[in-house]
């Protein structure tokens, strides 16, 4: 059975009033527990356990340092193209938005790969727009041939793929993908996505699953925060983690747990979650899966990403950009021409150095590179 199936016949069940209904007694009894059930993770996420983050954070820790120890995996991500042809109301890169659009040159690729391997990281994330026309996936391929000479693990975040795709990409040296589901409420994934081949919310959610299936190392997925109810997403990415780990025990599966962030567009039907809840979230998520790699990106400001590295992170990003070629080109689009055309904002500019020193002073040690293929 697909994890679609499984959303099929359970969507229904995290009403808010069944949130509402967890008592203290039933939190407590998570909180000690170690059983990864469905039940357990809906008390960890309700509002009565919000008045016992104390306790869940003592255990995210100690369950974290167990799995993982204190290191964290650094890595940035490389925009490759944001042409796109999909109507995302909450994102920057819309086919509607009047913004200039490129793709890189294999020798701007080439450019970017150089300086950010001269950085020292060895995990780099490669992300294109939602255009097969302009991002085509044979441009993908000749993109990963020329990150292969500068980084030991690559990951992707591109549109979804089928199973075959992803067998190529495979094969090219490719070891990570990174998709979020966005939302897992089919009728407000409906709505958000207004047109264009991302439309197919059956075929976004089981791309993990079809990348899993022929040999990609590690998964991390996620549930854009702001779109919907937080806690009901919450609890739909945590099901979704463990049915990946329980069919696919040889991947690493990881969670990111993306807010929100200014763009450019129109999309203001945010969903507000505090600071406060984004920490109950990834308590929750570390309770339920002790093995499950948790994300946090420079969406989130620094003094926030220092405050929740104890309780149960275990992967961030650094010196980032969402430009495409932001890391060389300085906002300079084709034709030579100045400008400006982020995906979203970023809230923590640190480069690669400052995260390093910061996580060193913290008692964390810093992973550039963690594996490598033979």
């Amino acid at each position: 059975m697909s994890f679609y199936e499984t959303l099929s016949k359970s969507k229904n069940l995290p009403a808010e009033n069944v949130f509402r209904a967890v008592t203290a007694e039933r939190v407590l009894r998570s909180i000690a527990s170690d059983r990864e059930d469905p039940a357990r993770l809906l008390a960890l996420l309700s509002p009565c356990a919000a008045r016992h983050l104390e306790a869940m954070a003592r255990k995210a820790h100690e369950l974290t340092s167990r799995h993982f120890g204190k290191v964290i995996q650094l890595y940035t991500p490389l925009y490759l193209s944001n042409y796109c042809e999909n109507r995302c109301e909450y994102c920057g890169f819309n086919a509607a938005n009047d913004l200039p659009r490129r793709t890189l040159t294999m020798e701007e690729v080439e450019r970017e790969a150089a300086y950010i391997a001269a950085t020292g990281l060895e995990h780099i994330l490669v992300l294109t727009g939602g255009s097969r026309r302009r991002a085509a996936l044979s441009y993908i391929k000749d993109a990963i041939r020329v990150l292969k000479k500068h980084f030991s693990s690559i990951s992707v975040e591109i549109y979804a793929l089928t199973e075959a795709e992803y067998s190529e990409i495979v094969n090219e040296g490719v070891d990570g993908l990174t998709i979020y589901q966005e939302t897992y409420d089919e009728a407000v994934y409906d709505r958000v996505h207004q047109a264009g081949p991302k439309k197919d919310f059956r075929f976004r959610l089981e791309a993990p699953e079809r990348a899993a299936g022929v040999g990609i190392r590690g998964v991390n997925i996620g549930a854009l925060l702001g779109l919907n109810d937080w806690r009901s997403e919450a609890f739909f990415l945590g099901l979704h983690a463990k049915y990946l780990q329980d069919v696919f025990p040889d991947a690493e599966v990881a969670v990111s747990v993306p807010r929100l962030r200014p763009h450019e567009g129109s999309f203001k039907e945010i969903k507000p979650v505090s600071d406060r809840d984004l920490v109950q979230i990834i308590l929750a998520l570390r309770l339920f899966l002790p093995r499950l790699g948790i994300t946090i990106s420079t969406r989130e400001p620094s003094e926030l990403r220092e405050h929740l590295l104890p309780l149960g992170i275990t992967r961030m990003s650094a010196g980032s950009t969402t430009e495409v070629g932001g890391h060389t080109l300085g906002g300079i689009g084709a034709g030579g021409a100045s400008v400006k055309a982020e995906q979203f904002e970023i809230a923590d500019k640190r480069d690669v150095e400052e995260v390093k020193a910061m996580l060193a002073a913290k008692g964390y040690q810093p992973v550039m590179k963690d594996w490598m293929q033979l």
